[in-house]
């Protein structure tokens, strides 16, 4: 396939590692305003750095768009006149729309929203896809490419703010909580390293289980809860605190905030 990721950010640069990493490129192009920064990218096989995005878009099929908010209206209709019937174009920026994309470069093109996370990088991410109308035709083609990265699901537009604060802000709530994890472990006698090898590695575990069993949390919970035991003792205690409360309390948080800015 032929990509190109406009603006080579943090995300763009973990997609573009994914796409490597699977073999889903012929060729790559990554665009930035100073593309010596990413410079050494060039040494993968069919990778292309630059700061035009005109020139990517010309030798590409497949647009995916990673740029700030308020640059992303500018940068498509600089590359409008540029686009055909092949292109695929695939937004990953929070809070613009599909009608402001067609506003901008018209409703007869495949247009999809995406919202992964920066675990795309390791193939883990769970990306969430919605598409107008055309590109519905495409969305399997989108799916296709972001589950070479994980997994997908195709959502309506009207949950994208939601999936961002689940998925993409979750990366971050998840790693908060395996830091506390692992702190608790240094507390408890283990040296830095191995306490957060053990919180990531149960971590991962828990997940896991979930993923293969399709059981509920509290059915796995149930597994590792004796009566007057010490795993209901820490769980009680934590819910006495607070900790499933503030966790919602974060999620609607981030959410309001991403519903502001919109």
């Amino acid at each position: 396939m032929k990509i190109a990721i406009i603006g080579a950010g943090n995300l763009g640069l973990s997609i573009a590692k994914g796409l490597i990493v699977n073999n889903a490129i012929t060729t790559l192009y990554l665009t930035k305003r100073n593309p010596d920064h990413i410079a050494d990218w060039t040494e993968y096989k069919g990778v292309t750095v630059t700061d035009d995005n005109r020139e990517a878009v010309k030798n590409s099929d497949i647009l995916i768009f990673s740029v700030q908010p308020g640059h992303f209206e500018y940068i498509l209709g600089d590359v409008a006149d540029l686009l055909t019937d092949k292109h695929v174009i695939i937004s990953t920026i929070t809070g613009f729309k599909i009608d402001r994309m067609e506003s901008i470069i018209g409703s007869d093109h495949y247009i999809i929203r995406s919202m992964p996370n920066t675990a795309i990088s390791v193939g883990k991410s769970i990306t969430c896809l919605c598409s107008n109308d055309k590109g519905k035709k495409r969305i399997e083609l989108a799916s296709a490419i972001f589950n070479r990265m994980g997994s997908t699901v195709v959502i309506e537009e009207e949950m994208m703010r939601a999936a961002t604060v689940i998925c993409a802000s979750g990366i971050a709530f998840w790693m908060r909580l395996i830091r506390a994890t692992t702190q608790g472990a240094i507390q408890l006698g283990f040296e830095s390293h191995v306490a957060q090898q053990m919180a990531t590695q149960t971590c991962l575990g828990a997940a896991s289980l979930l993923l293969e069993s399709g059981n509920h949390p509290e059915e796995e919970i149930d597994k590792v809860t004796t009566p007057m035991g010490c795993t209901i003792e820490g769980l009680n205690e934590m819910e006495h605190r607070g900790l499933s409360s503030s966790l919602i309390r974060g999620l609607v948080a981030s959410y309001e905030k991403i519903s502001n800015i919109s």
